[in-house]
């Protein structure tokens, strides 16, 4: 049967991945939105997040085996390596990180989470004018059904007295950039585990999220409260030390089936567990986002027709 041929490609192991990344990223977008909303500032809490979950990362690659070395070859071998781990780490986390946790603080985090996850219609367009993947007719859908929904939440943001554009701008960027990365990703020729690259970006982006908050936010440092430390906790073991590996496994690992069971849910539980928990808004822009981004997404991932089996 078609549908058991499709399924058969994920195994079990996979499958709970998937479930736990899209409840994990799905309902951190409130929980972020908790930690920063209050006027902590935001990159000290990507950064604290970052340095107290690479611990727990590193506990992961010890405990599965994964070997932390880059390998070094000669000296040219290792500067491509790392050259190409530095370009890996600024498309999939330095903006990516930056630009996000900024827009969370001018956004709902229900939008930041809609917006945010637009990266799958972006990855779409750079497949195909980029490194020549086709984009079929649906795909084309899919992208023109993405900029209707991030036009309405622009137009509704730049309509009101106390939009916020800015925001809508920065997870835009954001979501290019992740998109960018993931491409990357897929092709990377660095001859190691994934969990070693994400090791390795983690910890470089931790040292780009400290200096940028020594720079930016030195004067604004304080104790975090009880809500806010509660979620640099769950970021940190839950987003860096779980959610960020098990996404760059499935993305380099698996089709884009994968991916798409994951991507399709994130934003929708974003919207509605920041509706429930923070008692955010929902005007009717972002309803009709929702439904775009979820014909967007599905219409550029969800899996062609497979032959029927002879």
């Amino acid at each position: 049967m078609r549908d058991n041929a499709l399924m058969q490609r994920l195994t079990a192991q996979q499958l709970w991945l998937l479930v736990g990344l899209t409840l994990v990223w799905g309902i951190n977008w409130p929980i972020m939105k908790l930690g920063v909303g209050s006027g902590f500032p935001p990159l000290t809490f990507r950064a604290l997040s970052m340095w107290i979950g690479i611990p727990v990362l590193a506990m992961g690659l010890m405990t599965l085996k994964v070997p932390f070395v880059i390998p070094r070859g000669d000296a040219n071998q290792a500067y491509k390596h790392w050259r190409e781990l530095l370009l890996l780490a600024v498309f999939n986390m330095f903006i990516w990180h930056g630009c996000i946790i900024l827009a969370v603080t001018l956004l709902s985090s229900g939008r930041a989470a809609i917006l945010g996850y637009t990266m799958p219609i972006f990855s779409a367009i750079l497949g195909a004018t980029v490194y020549g993947d086709k984009l079929s007719a649906r795909g084309w859908l899919g992208v023109g059904s993405a900029a209707s929904g991030v036009l309405l939440l622009l137009s509704h943001e730049f309509g009101k007295l106390s939009g916020a554009p800015m925001g809508v701008l920065l997870a835009l960027i954001a979501a290019s950039t992740w998109a960018l990365g993931t491409q990357l990703l897929r092709r990377t020729s660095i001859p190691v585990a994934t969990l070693s690259i994400s090791f390795w970006m983690t910890v470089l982006t931790a040292i780009v999220m400290s200096l940028l908050a020594v720079v930016f936010e030195q004067a604004r440092w304080r104790m975090p409260s009880g809500v806010e430390l509660a979620s640099i906790l769950f970021n940190a073991v839950l987003i860096f030390g779980f959610a960020h590996a098990t996404w760059f496994y499935l993305a380099r690992s698996l089709p884009p089936i994968a991916s798409t069971l994951s991507v399709m849910m994130i934003p929708i539980l974003g919207v509605f567990s920041g509706a429930v928990w923070l008692g955010e808004k929902l005007f009717w822009q972002d309803w009709a986002a929702v439904a775009l981004m979820v014909v967007a997404i599905g219409s550029v991932l969800w899996p062609k027709k497979m032959a029927a089996a002879e």
